[in-house]
């Protein structure tokens, strides 16, 4: 018997892990209430929150079902939004508040089309930025990569969701969040990049964020700059041009290059032009790492966000970069 045992506790784990798996499904996500636990791994009551956040503009980056600080910030965004005490920890009280934002279920199946698994795609995309420049398009990698940033959920998500799916083929059902948010406005008063809690909020005429997006603002090599700018114009689908005098760590090109369109192209699938030469606001190619990581001074948002955001500004739209020290509990 004791030489079984260690067989027993592995399948018994083996059975744990099947059942912790099996909790992350539709109905599970669906029907989640407010626990005041700390989970410690994807929790489906956090992929709810997350996604009501998401829906309301209040966004926690990419939808990976677990605590962040990305998912902090952008609950003591809506907190503070809501007259709440702003500390960026999910009580019952903001849960309250959350879900009465959407009736909405915050999963829904959805059909896969010809063209979400048609590409064109960029299966192998290298490192370093002078080989991507021998590339014709930085697309998605596959069509898993597409429905994921299309749906703002990681891709561990989608595949939990969607156990034993092939991604590559049409008219198969997914389980994916449901994020459609509302028809933005058609202009809003002013951005503010705030380099302290790394955030962008898009600011209606009384100051009151309309929108608050996590983002990579600068690093000390490359530092954002300061005061205020506004916006020249947008482009969708940017080129990106590297100039060596940018003289970024790990490229060793003394030539400038382009890099071609796509959504995996450094500066992502948008471009928002600013006042100050070489700045801009922007998408990127790694959704996972926005808020945690630094940029080359400029504003670094997930695709999805700098989309939305793009839709709100107009040419002469004032952005005001915010140097003071992070307040009211905001998460640096």
């Amino acid at each position: 018997m004791v030489r079984l045992l260690p067989v027993v506790a592995v399948a018994l784990a083996l059975a744990c892990g099947a059942a912790l798996a099996a909790r992350l499904d539709l109905e599970a996500v669906n029907q989640a209430q407010f626990s005041d636990s700390e989970p410690k791994d994807v929790d489906p009551m956090l992929v709810k929150a997350q996604v009501l956040l998401d829906r309301a503009r209040f966004s926690p980056g990419l939808i990976d079902g677990r605590l962040s600080d990305n998912f902090a910030k952008a609950v003591a965004a809506f907190q503070a939004a809501n007259g709440l005490p702003s500390d960026g920890k999910l009580t019952r009280e903001t849960w309250d508040q959350l879900a009465a934002t959407s009736a909405e279920p915050v999963l829904v199946t959805y059909e896969v089309t010809a063209k979400d698994v048609r590409g064109p795609f960029t299966r192998r995309i290298p490192a370093r930025m002078e080989r991507m420049a021998h590339l014709r398009r930085l697309g998605y990698r596959n069509a898993r990569e597409r429905l994921a940033e299309r749906f703002h959920v990681s891709e561990q998500v989608l595949r939990t969701l969607n156990p034993k799916t092939d991604f590559r083929k049409a008219d198969t059902s997914l389980v994916v969040p449901d994020v459609g948010r509302a028809p933005p406005p058609a202009a809003i008063a002013s951005v503010e990049v705030d380099k302290a809690s790394r955030q962008v909020r898009a600011l209606d005429p009384s100051g009151k964020p309309i929108a608050v997006y996590p983002a990579s603002i600068g690093s000390e090599e490359k530092p954002a700059p300061s005061g205020a700018a506004e916006v020249k114009r947008v482009v969708h689908n940017p080129t990106y041009r590297y100039d060596p005098k940018f003289a970024f760590k790990g490229v060793r090109s003394k030539r400038p290059f382009t890099l071609a369109k796509g959504p995996n192209n450094p500066v992502g699938s948008v471009w928002i032009d600013l006042s100050i030469e070489s700045y801009g606001i922007h998408g990127s190619p790694d959704p996972g790492k926005i808020g945690t990581t630094y940029s080359h001074g400029c504003i670094r948002l997930t695709n999805w966000d700098a989309e939305d955001l793009a839709a709100m500004v107009k040419p002469g739209t004032k952005v005001e970069f915010k140097d003071e020290t992070a307040q009211d509990g905001q998460a640096q």
